[in-house]
């Protein structure tokens, strides 16, 4: 069902691509929008590693939201800035692809749990964790992407 990578001999490890899910900070998330067209937005996220899972945090209305309910099949693609040897040009860029379904939760402990998790990835603010979410989790859905196909690869601009 899911493509094998044309270019081999680029295509990194699965723990690679889970250490990019990991360690980027966003991605872009890609839905099925209005008459098919495909509706991509840029994402932060939390993978976590007990479930396999994509975890992102996202209000309670709009065009993502209606998109899902129509079709819960999504791609979410994360790359790294990357990387240049000194003395050249062209940078070393990996890249993530997973393929899934997204289920849309509404629980107010896992609210609290993804959104903690997530933004732990930018701060160690507790506090202002705190305050975020007592403020912002009454209009907050959680989605989780559960990964069906997952690829990367590393590749050199030039």
């Amino acid at each position: 069902m899911f493509r094998d990578l044309a270019r081999k001999n680029k295509q990194i490890s699965t723990a690679e691509c889970i250490d990019a899910l990991k360690t980027q900070t966003r991605g872009v998330l890609c839905v099925q929008g209005d008459d098919g067209y495909p509706y991509g937005s840029p994402m932060n996220h939390f993978y976590n590693e007990d479930d396999g899972c994509i975890y992102f945090h996202c209000g309670k209305a709009g065009h993502r939201l209606d998109a899902l309910r129509s079709c819960d099949k999504v791609s979410f693609c994360v790359y790294e800035q990357g990387t240049r040897e000194a003395g050249e040009w062209a940078w070393k860029v990996r890249s993530v692809i997973v393929f899934g379904r997204v289920a849309v939760l509404d629980n107010w402990d896992m609210i609290v749990d993804i959104s903690t998790r997530l933004s732990h990835k930018f701060t160690q603010d507790e506090e202002y964790i705190r305050q975020e979410i007592e403020k912002s989790g009454p209009g907050t859905l959680i989605l989780r992407l559960t990964p069906e196909h997952m690829c990367g690869k590393l590749v050199t601009e030039a």
